[in-house]
């Protein structure tokens, strides 16, 4: 899904009713006279698109109250920062559409998604699928503090057509409006603000929409939904959601050594001392084997991948190793490889670990990785950089989602722009992963049972698979009691939650 601001809504509606698309306008006719042979029009100048873009930062068609650096400018200042920008650190700059006309736009956003590549590649599915926008506020708050406006739920739905309104809960954030509600994963949405969830209509949806995602706190809706075929009614208030990015830490109990589970799912910047708690609780209890859960992670900071990465392989296996080798395009000066990071980057968070720490570490050989088409951009980083020194990691579930690229968050004018700038390579200079990596194991999600149990169908299997080298005998989908098909499930979230970043 694409996120431009406050249309998270509108997001939603592509999802419950089919695309629109239009044509480009057709190209104006050249008037020929009959007698007079054509007149020749003067060709205008280039427009220089590769100038100073620092020059037509800030420049905002219409400024933010209160920010100390916008100016009054143009929207056509806007339109040529992006085109500068991106003609100069976009991965595929040279695939842009020459044809694009600065004045066929009414707004920067709109521009900006016509600003990439519209090539497709062999398995039928866009170069660049990753292209998007976000609220700059909205954006910082859930970077830096891993903040959401919300009630503290994850959804999955059908992709089937047949069962294409089957909306079920995979997770909810701890201490937030869903967990203190009393809801909890696999309960199924019946109905928003008494409109069931398999209305089309024009008012259905969007009645569905502003009760699913709200666009401010405070906001109260009624839902509706269903656990083992009874009915629980909920009132939820939208407020600010901390989700806590690491969760359910535990000890599980193995025949041959003590296996340490962790659900990781977003590498922000609170993720960072939650994670060193956390391998630290592992490394004092004698860990000599791990389940990383990371099949809702769609990424985040690559500081934070490599930090991990580090944290289970160790010192030896990593030592002038590449983490990840980011490759620009042609106009960009390539940078050195990033090494494996061994101490904290010290960010701000309410479990801060000081700038420089040595980062604990648990020295395995191997490690077990439970991954869905959710497991996404900086957690494949993880997977491919260990891969590349040699660690072996072992993947429970499905595909992972296929995004070896990466880039800078760029604001301007109260937008982040996301758009590629570079593809990752691991040590090896592997990163041709653009279908995803597949599991060792191929199992589905199991939304009966809680994140964390040993019986869940994932991680039994993780489980089963470390002790006895047998993967389950066929795969084994979660059938939904409202009717959905085998397999087809995937997380509803915004491209913000897919994410690579590199730290400037």
């Amino acid at each position: 899904m694409k996120i431009t601001p406050l249309a998270f809504a509108a997001a939603l509606a592509l999802l419950l009713l089919s695309g629109c698309g239009g044509d480009a306008p057709p190209a104006p006719a050249i008037p020929v006279e009959p007698v007079t042979p054509p007149v020749t029009p003067p060709v205008p100048p280039p427009v220089d698109y590769t100038g100073d873009w620092f020059v037509l930062a800030s420049h905002c068609e219409k400024p933010r109250p209160g920010s100390s650096i916008e100016v009054q400018g143009t929207l056509m200042d806007e339109l040529k920062w992006l085109r500068s920008f991106y003609d100069s650190s976009y991965l595929w700059y040279n695939e842009i559409p020459a044809n694009l006309k600065m004045a066929d736009y009414k707004s920067a956003i709109d521009y900006f998604a016509d600003l990439k590549t519209p090539v497709i590649t062999a398995s039928g599915r866009p170069k660049d699928r990753f292209h998007f926008t976000y609220p700059t506020d909205v954006w910082r708050a859930m970077s830096d503090a891993g903040v959401e406006l919300g009630y503290g739920l994850t959804w999955m739905r059908s992709t089937d057509a047949a069962a294409r309104r089957v909306w079920t809960l995979a997770m909810t954030a701890s201490d937030s409006p869903a967990a203190l509600a009393g809801l909890r994963r696999g309960d199924l949405l019946v109905s928003v603000d008494d409109v069931a969830i398999g209305d089309n209509s024009t008012a259905g949806v969007a009645a569905l929409n502003a009760g699913l995602f709200p666009v401010k706190a405070g906001e109260a809706h009624r839902m509706v939904l269903s656990r083992d075929g009874v009915l629980l009614p909920v009132t939820l208030t939208s407020q600010h959601v901390a989700a806590p990015p690491v969760q359910n830490v535990k000890l599980l109990d193995a025949v041959n050594g003590k296996v340490g589970y962790l659900q990781f799912n977003e590498h922000n910047a609170v993720a960072e001392g939650q994670l060193v708690k956390a391998i630290g609780g592992f490394k004092s209890a004698g860990v000599t084997d791990l389940v990383l859960d990371m099949r809702y992670n769609g990424g985040g900071l690559l500081d934070i991948a490599s930090e991990l990465a580090y944290m289970i392989a160790g010192p030896g296996p990593t030592a002038g190793k590449t983490f990840e080798q980011l490759r620009a395009n042609d106009k960009t000066k390539q940078d050195a490889p990033s090494k494996f990071l061994t101490a904290a980057r010290g960010y701000r968070a309410p479990d801060q670990v000081p700038l420089g720490s040595p980062l604990p570490y648990l020295g395995l050989k191997r490690v077990t990785i439970l991954t869905t088409p959710g497991t996404c951009s900086a957690s494949e980083s993880v997977i491919n950089s260990l891969r590349g020194i040699d660690i072996d990691v072992t993947l429970i579930g499905g595909e992972t989602c296929g995004k070896p690229y990466a880039f800078i968050p760029a604001s301007n004018c109260g937008t982040t722009y996301f758009a590629i700038e570079y593809q990752g390579v691991n040590n090896k200079g592997f990163g041709d992963y653009a279908d995803g990596f597949a599991p060792t194991c191929r199992v589905d999600d199991d939304l009966t049972r809680a994140l964390g149990d040993p019986a869940e169908r994932m991680l039994a299997a993780a489980l089963n698979y470390r002790a006895n080298g047998v993967c389950p005998l066929a795969p084994q989908f979660n059938r939904m009691q409202a009717g959905a098909k085998e397999g087809a499930m995937q997380l509803v979230r915004p491209q913000v939650k897919e994410i690579a970043i590199r730290n400037r």
